[in-house]
C-alpha cells in the first residue's frame, strides 16, 4: 500500500495547478482511486458568488456518479481535510478508514496499482440537437437524486464532438448537492479541459419539460464560458429549445 500511498499523493500535487482559485489563489485537490486501479480528479473551483465554490472532494465524487462508477477504495487530499470534509466523506458511505492525515483507504490490505485516469467522456458523440437532448435524457439516470425524486442530465460537449456527462448528485446537506451542469463544468476544470474548447451543453430535466438550468448554474457558466449553447429539452411533442448561457443570466458578475 505505500507505493499507492506515495503515487496517490504524487497525482494530488500535480493535479493540483488546475484548481480554479482566483480569489483565494490557494489550489486544493483530491485524487479517488477505483476498485480497478483507474482514478479520478477533483479540484477546488471557485465562484464569484463565494458560496457556490466546488470543493475538491465534492467535484470529485459528482463525477464518479456521472461516470457510473461509485467503486472508490482510497481518497488522497492535498491538505489535510477539514472536519466539514470529513462529514462529507462521511456521508458518502464509502466504508473507508484513516490511514494517514491525508489518505483514507478501504480496510483492504493493499490497494490496486495505479492505472491511467478514468476517461471522462461518453462513448457516444451526438451529431445533431435531437441526438444530444437523447443522450442527456439517458444520463440523467445516472442521477444520485434519493431526496427529490428530480434526475436531471445534461451533456458537455467540446469542440471534437466529444461529451462530458453531469448529473445532479444529491447530499442529506443540500448546501453541498450539485446539479448536473456545475457537474459536468467541475468534471471539465478538473480533468483540465479549458473553457475555450467547450461547444455546447445538452440539458435534459426528464421528469419537467419546461426545466431550465438554476440560478447556480447560469452564474458558474456564465463566469467560464458566458457565450456557450446550450439546448434543453423539451419533451419528446417539441424540439429542444436554444439559448445562450449570457442570455440565460442577465447581468451576471464577476470579480475583478
Amino acid at each position: 500500500m505505500t507505493d499507492v500511498r506515495e503515487q496517490l499523493r504524487k497525482l494530488v500535487r500535480e493535479v493540483r495547478h488546475r484548481a480554479y482559485v482566483p480569489y483565494s489563489k490557494h489550489p486544493e485537490a483530491v485524487v479517488l482511486l477505483l476498485s480497478d486501479g483507474s482514478w479520478i480528479p477533483g479540484v477546488r473551483v471557485e465562484s464569484a458568488s463565494f458560496s457556490l465554490t466546488i470543493l475538491p472532494l465534492q467535484n470529485a465524487w459528482t463525477t464518479a456518479v456521472a461516470l457510473n462508477r461509485r467503486d472508490v477504495v482510497a481518497v488522497a487530499f492535498s491538505q489535510p481535510p477539514d472536519a466539514g470534509v470529513r462529514a462529507f466523506l462521511e456521508e458518502l458511505k464509502l466504508s473507508l478508514l484513516d490511514v494517514s492525515t491525508d489518505l483514507f483507504a478501504s480496510q483492504a490490505s493493499e490497494l490496486p496499482a495505479l492505472r491511467e485516469p478514468l476517461v471522462p467522456f461518453l462513448d457516444q458523440m451526438p451529431g445533431s440537437s435531437l441526438e444530444g437532448i437523447q443522450l442527456a435524457r439517458e444520463v440523467a439516470a445516472r442521477a444520485l437524486a434519493p431526496y427529490s425524486r428530480f434526475p436531471v442530465g445534461c451533456l458537455l460537449q467540446l469542440e471534437n464532438g466529444r461529451c462530458i456527462p453531469g448529473v445532479n448528485v444529491e447530499h442529506p446537506d443540500w448546501t453541498r448537492t450539485l446539479c448536473a451542469e456545475r457537474n459536468a463544468l467541475g468534471t471539465a476544470i478538473s480533468y483540465g479541459i479549458a473553457p475555450s474548447t467547450w461547444r455546447t451543453l445538452f440539458l435534459s430535466c426528464v421528469n419537467d419539460v419546461r426545466g431550465t438550468p438554476c440560478g447556480a448554474c447560469r452564474q458558474l457558466l456564465a463566469e467560464h464560458r458566458s457565450d456557450l449553447s446550450v439546448w434543453m429539452d423539451r419533451g419528446l411533442e417539441n424540439p429542444p429549445e436554444l439559448m445562450r448561457v449570457d442570455l440565460l443570466l442577465l447581468g451576471f458578475f464577476v470579480l475583478q
